[in-house]
């Protein structure tokens, strides 16, 4: 290190030993600074954006193999924490998904196991008449045979349009429909039917709702008030009334039978449900009449509930919206 001095012409010298110079210092640090720090960071920021991006696809991958093997109460979103970006939502729409094909699956299955219960006392039943049949050559046995094979075909048949209405939206014709038209028609079938019964009807002359369908109410309407006057003891009376709210007309069907617990007022519209009570024909069961009536009504935006009437018996209550 050279030092001029201001009034003479020498100057003063210093040198330095090697270790002391700064030049020999520039190259490391103009290395680390321009090359090695660099790529510090860029290793520590790629190894932050891979666990960010592939720990969530790699989650989603495993519950995607889960849900494939059987697994249906798999789920992703927990797994993800607080997190809010495009991969949150992706596992979001996964749970959705698998939450609802889950469902739809263990529906599926239950309803198989309740067809297979249901369809094994009429299938003995046609077994023993067939048999008999044979053997005496009855035309009592031949009725019991059509009787059996057209209960057999009505559940089967029930059973197909309630595993389609729960796996699809029905496209319903939307229509004007005169509801008290349309329990006349329904009333005169069910007397037909249940001649030991007595059936009131009480109607304004008139009830006219819009955007509704006849191809759904009127089964719905039918199987409900067949259901009330099955359970009704030979003899007793089923009331069905319609009167008009705000908004939607009101339908009560109230039956003479032996009622429900409360616990199970809403497992009746449950398909294949049991209770302790039989009908008269032994079974104790409700088949799929309530649970495609309340499916057919939540088609047309109606409700149905079912209540234990304060003088015995049950009383059904559908709400129709006016238009």
């Amino acid at each position: 290190m050279e030092l001029p001095f201001s009034q003479t012409k020498g100057s003063f010298l210093i040198k330095l030993p090697e270790r002391m110079r700064p030049g020999t210092y520039w190259l490391t640090t103009r290395i680390l600074l321009q090359i090695i720090f660099p790529l510090v960071l860029l290793v520590l920021l790629s190894t932050w954006i891979y666990r960010h991006i592939i720990t969530p696809l790699q989650q989603l991958e495993q519950a995607t193999t889960a849900f494939s093997q059987g697994n249906f109460d798999v789920r992703v979103r927990a797994s993800l924490g607080n997190r809010n970006d495009e991969l949150s939502h992706l596992a979001s729409t996964f749970d959705q998904m698998a939450a609802r094909i889950g469902e739809l699956i263990a529906k599926q299955r239950q309803l198989i196991s309740d067809l297979s219960h249901e369809l094994r006392t009429p299938l003995t039943r046609l077994d023993i008449a067939v048999n008999n049949f044979e053997i005496e050559k009855s035309h009592q046995h031949l009725e019991r045979i059509s009787r059996e094979s057209t209960y057999i075909r009505k559940l089967v048949e029930d059973t197909l349009t309630l595993a389609w209405l729960d796996n699809e939206k029905p496209i319903i014709q939307h229509e004007k429909v005169d509801l008290v038209d349309l329990l006349d028609v329904v009333i005169d079938d069910a007397k037909f039917e249940f001649s030991d019964r007595e059936l009131i009807l009480e109607t304004p002359n008139h009830a006219v709702i819009s955007n509704s369908s006849h191809q759904a109410l009127c089964p719905a309407l039918e199987n409900i008030i067949r259901n009330a006057l099955r359970y009704t003891p030979i003899g007793k009376k089923v009331t069905v009334t319609l009167s008009q709210q705000v908004g939607s007309y009101c339908i009560e069907v109230i039956d003479q039978g032996p009622g429900i617990a409360p616990e199970y007022l809403e497992k009746i519209f449950l398909p294949f449900f049991r209770v302790n009570n039989t009908n008269e024909d032994g079974s104790n069961s409700f088949g799929l009449g309530l649970a495609l009536a309340k499916r057919l009504l939540n088609s047309v935006r109606a409700d149905v509930k079912a209540l234990n009437n304060e003088n015995g018996g049950l009383k059904v209550v559908i709400m129709i919206p006016i238009t």
